[in-house]
């Protein structure tokens, strides 16, 4: 692989030195995409939205979706100091992109860090009903819920139905539904209360609060001569 030379196409990411030879990526990596001489197929179909600036750079007349000799569409990629990718092994012939396969690697894995920081801050709270809640229950746990809410946690809500209570499914129902009723200003449901077994639930999401704008002070009144 070509040396990358100050000013290059596309910035690395880091202070660490690039490795010139691919090949030797962690075993991970490797298995997942083939890149650069480990693409051994004489063509491979060229895609990206980068093809344009590609094109530009290397002085060649190239678009995205066609065929290409797999030589020819390594030795741009060289010139550029970037790496051919296979992102569709399958594919006859298989697709591929010309991009800076390192900075490819951490922008996922950053995405995918942020997606499980995301996926552990998302906190549920459990509310349970019977299907003969009465309503000195039921509003009690309604301001419990509201709090959670408001503290941006999911509310699950689900009703138990033991024994022959089953039969009382559609009142298990109708508690359900005024749940998601009185708590409409704070969250909504992600799908209608469904029954599962003896237990029917629903997942209540907090609604994004918007800002309450801050009330301009009145206008202080002229003193008369």
């Amino acid at each position: 692989m070509a040396t990358r030379n100050p000013g290059s196409f596309s910035s690395n990411t880091g202070n660490k030195p690039r490795s010139g030879n691919f090949n030797r990526e962690k075993q991970e990596d490797k298995e997942e995409h083939r890149i650069n001489e480990l693409i051994r197929v004489p063509e491979v179909r060229l895609v990206g939205d980068n093809i344009p600036q590609v094109a530009e750079k290397v002085g060649e007349q190239i678009e995205a979706g066609m065929v290409y000799q797999t030589r020819q569409v390594r030795q741009w990629a060289e010139k550029l100091e970037l790496d051919v990718v296979e992102i569709s092994p399958n594919a006859v012939p298989p697709v591929v992109r010309i991009i800076d396969y390192r900075k490819f690697l951490y922008d996922r894995r950053k995405k995918e860090k942020e997606m499980k920081a995301n996926a552990a801050k998302t906190v549920i709270k459990e509310i349970r009903f019977g299907p003969n809640t009465d309503e000195h229950d039921f509003e009690f746990k309604l301001r419990h819920a509201r709090t959670f809410l408001e503290e941006g946690a999911k509310v699950k809500a689900f009703v138990n139905f033991k024994g022959r209570a089953i039969v009382f499914k559609d009142r298990g129902e109708l508690i359900l539904l005024k749940f998601i009723k009185e708590l409409d200003e704070l969250g909504a449901p992600e799908s209608l209360p469904k029954l599962e077994g003896r237990r029917m639930q629903v997942m209540i999401s907090p609604r994004k609060q918007q800002k309450k704008a801050t009330p301009k002070p009145a206008p202080k009144e002229k003193e008369k001569e």
